[in-house]
């Protein structure tokens, strides 16, 4: 037993923790999982607690070389059962005060177990960016890191010209008039690989007006830090932001696109124990899948704004009027924090309204929809994995950005790759209905699908064997992960 665990490369993942963070770093954990790999994925215990929830008590019982380990988050524990994602900027500051020591502490537990002849011995580190703690516990065990960065190239280059945006006194802004006054169209022309950008169209960190904001310092440091010789890669590819990833090269020699993850993962063989792990730290309601059985191909709209979002009232009802009006078919995914300060409560009208064409949900196995025949568009936060997701699965977009990295993403799909339109910031009903009918039917609509089916045979071609992103996930397993210490 010892002698076949010491011969087995043992790679610790760990994520940023919030959902978005941790669906790719899983999918990248199953990947090197595939290529022979023994895995320890490390989720805060807050958020372990929720996954053993949503996915039952034994999820993960009775997988030997796939294993999960927790560490605290530091932060005060929330009242209640917490089903919620917690708050990102006092996350963010933890991170940065507490995590490296639990982090440490576990390591050195893992390779106890792996002079009991228990487990492999760790060989390996990766982490999201954001982890930069781990940058220093690879130092401290003498063990190769690669950091991943979970959103688009773009948002990781917006973010390492922070610094620059304050020091040039656009960041932070004078007041919060700046935000109405049409200073956010101000042109962004100084930054290499970034064609015919505005202000608005920057990861909207930067719109904060207070000079001491967390998110904007914790990102200042985390680009500090990830540009001393850090391997970094990214769940992107070459075909889909070839600017930004060659301008990321001059700055980061040690870069590599492995991107789409998902695209990467339908094509590799796996077992089905594995292939049916899962991360979605809320419940998935499957019945959605036998509802979009019922429905025509390409006649549905899928609507989920992601993990963080949340919206008014008001913006609840505007949406839920223009999709009823749209007359089209919908699936709508509401998680129960999406309305700010209150519960979601749908007039008895309004349901009576879509009850032979509407599907609300409170979460799904979001992959299993978008890929699904009847799916023909998705209104959409703009979140990386969202975008990904959607491009994989060829389905065009409606774009509602709402903070991050949304607003750079949302750039991307309506003005780069022309396979989605944006609703406005205050979106009305009517303009919901005009845009879902434009999407769904419209010739717009039609080039949109046309341009996103291209895009996902690109994906694809990068991720087979032979392709770009293919090879360079088999470089950095080669050159990187498993580099002799």
């Amino acid at each position: 037993m010892r002698n076949f665990a010491e011969k087995k490369p043992h790679a610790v993942l760990i994520p940023f923790p919030a959902q978005g963070h941790i669906n790719p770093l899983f999918k990248l954990a199953k990947l090197l999982h595939l290529r022979g790999f023994h895995i320890t994925f490390v989720n805060t215990e807050y958020n372990h607690k929720r996954l053993l929830k949503s996915r039952g008590p034994k999820a993960f019982d009775g997988l030997i070389d796939f294993t999960f380990e927790t560490i605290p988050d530091g932060l005060t524990p929330m009242d209640g059962d917490g089903d919620v994602t917690q708050d990102v900027p006092s996350l963010s500051q933890s991170v940065r005060k507490n995590f490296l020591k639990p982090y440490c502490e576990l390591l050195s537990r893992l390779n106890e177990s792996a002079n009991a002849g228990l487990i492999p011995r760790v060989t390996c580190l990766v982490s999201d960016c954001l982890m930069t703690f781990t940058i220093q516990a690879a130092k401290q065990f003498a063990l190769p890191n690669v950091l991943s960065f979970p959103s688009s190239a773009c948002s990781l280059l917006c973010i390492l010209y922070f610094r620059s945006f304050v020091e040039k006194g656009l960041s932070p802004l004078k007041d919060v008039s700046y935000l109405t006054n049409g200073y956010l169209e101000t042109k962004v022309d100084w930054i290499p690989g970034l064609k015919n950008f505005r202000l608005k169209d920057i990861v909207d960190i930067i719109r904060t007006t207070d000079p001491n904001d967390i998110m904007l310092e914790f990102l200042i440091d985390v680009a500090d830090k990830v540009q001393i010789d850090s391997t970094i890669v990214l769940n992107t590819f070459d075909d889909l932001e070839s600017d930004v990833i060659n301008a990321l090269l001059s700055m980061l020699p040690s870069l590599y696109s492995i991107g789409p993850l998902p695209s990467l993962l339908s094509q590799t063989p796996s077992n089905n124990q594995l292939a049916s792990l899962g991360t979605n730290l809320w419940k998935e309601d499957t019945k959605c899948l036998e509802w979009l059985e019922s429905k025509e191909p390409g006649s549905v709209v899928y609507v989920n704004f992601g993990s963080i979002t949340v919206m008014t009232t008001e913006q609840l009802l505007e949406f839920a009027w223009g999709l009823a009006n749209s007359k089209k078919p919908f699936l709508w995914i509401i998680r129960p924090d999406l309305v700010r300060g209150g519960s979601v409560i749908l007039s008895s009208e309004f349901v009576d309204e879509i009850s032979d064409r509407g599907l609300i949900a409170s979460w799904c196995p979001q992959e299993k929809v978008l890929n699904h025949n009847s799916i023909g568009g998705f209104l959409t936060h703009c979140g990386w994995n969202s975008t990904i997701e959607s491009i994989c699965a060829g389905v065009p977009m409606l774009c509602w950005p709402f903070f991050a990295d949304q607003p750079t993403n949302s750039r991307f799909i309506c003005n780069e790759w022309e396979i989605g339109t944006e609703i406005d910031t205050n979106g009305k009903r009517d303009e919901v209905e005009n845009l879902v009918n434009e999407l769904m039917v419209g010739e717009k609509g039609k080039k949109m699908r046309q341009k996103a089916m291209e895009l996902k045979k690109k994906a694809e071609e990068n991720t087979s064997p032979g392709g770009c992103s293919y090879m360079n996930l088999d470089k950095v397993i080669k050159e990187v992960l498993l580099k002799k210490n």
